[in-house]
């Protein structure tokens, strides 16, 4: 199998498994009304082609397609591996960061079927490493606990002056250690995200509580824009940050802690208002991301609460718990219309820091730079290449981490982070 790829459905009974499970399976039926699509998987000398019709998934070998997904066996082999290797765990990472592998035909098509073909090459994993019977609903690890109990945290709303205006922000806190961190959430996420992480024990033992705010339109703060209008900007966000940091009245400086847009935007503050903050941690975070918009978040022939979510789910590591991933799934799911994608105008859009992330004094605010193995959107690479920009910066590579390193895998991003000394700028 090492080499193999999808060659080993060849084998006595395998493809006919594969499509008893396609068509039996609970969470491909529960997706398949409208469905209609044919996607072929192809490596040298094979063709698969997965139907969705008629309320109907079905797998054969060989026919027509109207969108091909074409890599060499060896890729492919990567692919299916038991925990594939980063960039080669989702067809969106292999799309953006495996030279080999090849999408071609319609991509409409693609983004309204994309969760579908998700699950029907799960299934198609799940018979190559030999299992028998239905496979779960998740190949991700599972935590086997319940999930935690309600955050140890407390809500109100604030009024904070940004781009002009008075603007209403939800936030709340965890009371569960003296030292505050400031956490911002991912772009048309919210701050749910990170109540597994208040929930941590060791955060608590370590002296630390996390406060984290809705940005406007996301979660429970309520929108400044009409939807689909929403646009973020970098002096907006800024804005955002620094008076939501003010009117939450601190007892002392927090620490700050983002990720992807938010990442970047710790960034932006470390270079405009390091005394405001006793640390900057900016994970999945670089100077400048481009060609990470899409036309499938606010497409009129695409359900987006089901595309964004999707796509969201290929940015996470396989390691991270089929739990904690599915949350994140949720919460990008309830993302209001036009959030995300106003979002991104600022994560890849908007910022650009190239012309001043070398400026950024970090004796005045230490900053910590932190990047998972599996972000294929901005790369291990691509934080380090910036890192390496701002004299003092410190940056370290998450093993087995995504792009949502706090959501998806809480516990084992605390082990990042309680190693950095977060207190090492506090006056």
């Amino acid at each position: 199998m090492a080499t193999a790829g999808w060659a080993g459905m060849r084998r006595e009974g395998a493809l006919a498994r594969w499509r008893a499970l396609c068509e039996a399976d609970a969470a491909l039926a529960r997706h398949l009304p409208g469905a209609e699509g044919r996607f072929a998987i192809e490596q040298e000398g094979l063709r698969l082609v997965l139907r969705f019709a008629e309320g109907r998934a079905t797998v054969e070998e060989g026919g027509e397609a109207g969108t091909a997904f074409a890599a060499p066996a060896a890729t492919w082999a990567r692919f299916l591996e038991p925990v594939p290797p980063r960039h080669h765990h989702n067809l969106f990472a292999m799309r953006m960061r495996v030279p080999e592998f090849g999408a071609t035909g319609d991509e409409l098509a693609w983004a309204q079927h994309c969760h579908l073909l998700r699950r029907a090459l799960d299934l198609g994993r799940w018979i190559l490493r030999g299992e028998s019977g239905p496979a779960p609903a998740s190949l991700r690890p599972s935590l086997g606990t319940p999930a935690p109990p309600c955050p140890p945290a407390c809500g109100r709303y604030v009024t904070v002056r940004a781009g002009g205006r008075d603007v209403v922000l939800y936030g709340e806190s965890s009371a569960n250690g003296r030292s505050p961190i400031l956490g911002l959430h991912t772009a048309g996420s919210d701050g749910r995200q990170f109540h597994r992480l208040m929930s941590e024990p060791r955060l608590a033992a370590a002296g630390w509580s996390v406060t984290t705010f809705d940005m406007p339109g996301h979660g429970r703060s309520p929108p400044i824009a009409e939807p689909g209008a929403w646009a973020l900007t970098t002096d907006l966000y800024a804005e955002l940050v620094l008076g939501f940091r003010d009117a939450w009245s601190f007892a002392e400086k927090p620490v700050l802690l983002g990720a992807s847009m938010s990442g970047e935007i710790a960034l932006e503050i470390a270079f405009r208002a390091p005394e405001r903050f006793a640390a900057i941690v900016a994970c999945e975070a670089a100077d400048h991301i481009a060609g990470r918009r899409t036309p499938f978040a606010h497409h009129p022939r695409v359900n987006a609460a089901v595309f964004t979510p999707e796509w969201v789910e290929g940015l996470m590591a396989p390691h991270s718990p089929a739990e904690c991933a599915a949350e994140v799934w949720w919460h990008y799911s309830q993302g209001g219309a036009g959030t995300f994608p106003g979002d991104i105008v600022f994560y890849s859009g908007g910022w650009d820091a190239r012309d001043r992330v070398h400026r950024i004094d970090t004796s005045r605010c230490p900053l910590w730079m932190l990047t998972g193995e599996y972000d294929f959107s901005c790369t291990a690479e691509h934080s380090a290449e910036t890192a390496a920009r701002i004299p003092g910066a410190r940056f370290g590579r998450m093993a087995g981490i995504g792009h949502f390193p706090f959501a998806e895998n809480p516990a084992l991003f605390l082990d990042h982070l309680l190693l950095a000394p977060l207190d090492a700028g506090r006056a």
